[in-house]
């Protein structure tokens, strides 16, 4: 299956799961949600057996729901589109634009899956699958979502080129958490593939999410700086701090701080300034 494409043409690092892996991921999951709907089912029908049939079939029409329907939603929603199945094989559920799934992804999944994978046997998720190019199932189609592989054979990820030297330490204070991750996927994407891609429309792609990112940052984008010299070091800043909160913080008395006081760009360079051999267009 080809890889994704957003709509400005810049190809997403994602590949499509294929069908007979997320009918063995579903299978693994299936195991897994039957075998502790028995025994809870063992559990409280012993529980609540002496209060009469009645209840107790309706707290076993309430329990085949809550672990058939919510467990699965509740899982994707904390994992992020990684259930045990998924997991095992490599496998996750992410938005169409390659973001991560929220609980409204996870929750039209779970109840159209509960109609088109359990109540038809799958064979609706399966028809729907096959004829998607992307192996999309009903649920996926409502959800806006899709299922990707994440492990990929003989594949690394592409490295980021380094920032700009004149940015260097100038966005240690600067607030990053406004930046949704769609976002910081689209600029990591941008990034990676820039040099593929044709100057103007580079440079286009560029000054677009350059905006975005500093009008949640508060962070302008210096004059006469390639936009894509901001994006790398804004990403650079991002990378040290994950690396930090894994890692720990650095040692020494030269280490960045990011509490105290708020970010102050320094003096811009010359208009007529360009960083990494990157040049406008004409």
């Amino acid at each position: 299956m080809s890889q994704l494409v957003t709509g400005d043409a810049v190809v997403l690092g994602l590949q499509p799961a294929r069908v007979p892996t997320r009918a063995l991921a579903i299978a693994l999951d299936g195991v897994v949600i039957v075998t502790g709907y028995l025994l809870l089912s063992m559990l409280l029908l012993s529980a609540v057996l002496p209060l009469g049939a009645a209840t107790a079939q309706a707290v076993q029409v309430a329990l085949l729901i809550l672990v058939l329907v919510g467990v699965p939603i509740a899982v994707e929603t904390l994992t992020q589109g990684r259930s045990l199945g998924k997991l095992a094989l490599g496998l996750r559920v992410v938005r169409t634009d390659g973001g991560p799934v929220r609980f409204r992804h996870a929750l039209v999944r779970g109840v159209i899956g509960f109609v088109e994978i359990l109540l038809t046997g799958g064979a609706v998720a399966l028809i729907a699958s096959l004829v998607s190019p992307q192996g999309r199932r009903l649920g996926d189609v409502f959800a806006g979502t899709l299922v990707v592989r994440e492990r990929l054979p003989g594949r690394r990820a592409l490295a980021l080129p380094p920032p700009p030297p004149e940015l260097a330490g100038q966005f240690a204070r600067l607030d990053l958490s406004q930046v949704p991750d769609g976002l910081w996927l689209a600029v990591r994407q941008y990034l990676t593939r820039m040099a593929k891609m044709e100057r103007n429309a580079a440079w286009s792609l560029g000054e677009r999410l350059a905006g975005d990112v500093a009008a949640r940052t508060g962070a302008p984008v210096p004059p006469g700086l390639h936009p894509a010299g901001y994006l790398t070091a804004v990403a650079a800043e991002r990378r040290r701090r994950d690396s930090e909160r894994v890692f720990g913080a650095p040692a020494g008395p030269g280490a960045p701080q990011h509490g105290g006081a708020p970010y102050v760009p320094a003096a811009p360079p010359p208009p007529s300034a360009t960083s990494g051999g990157l040049t406008p267009p004409s």
